[in-house]
């Protein structure tokens, strides 16, 4: 079992640890979502819906003339 210490926590140092630690939860959605379309990570997504509908609809109807 560890020793207990009776130091006070150097703030700064965990700071500077917290910021070269690597992405936070969040971040790694975020990227997910951006890079592989993660699932319910829509709210990081910057694709327009509207815009995807509209060109699989283009293509549907070049593709079909009825």
């Amino acid at each position: 079992m560890a020793k207990h210490r009776n130091q006070p926590t150097n703030v700064d140092d965990v700071k500077a640890r917290n910021a070269n630690s690597g992405m936070s939860y969040k971040e790694v959605e975020e990227y997910m979502a951006k890079t592989t379309g993660g699932h319910d990570t829509k709210q990081y997504s910057n694709t327009n819906p509207a815009t995807v509908r509209r060109k699989i609809e283009s293509k549907n109807s070049e593709s079909n003339p009825y």
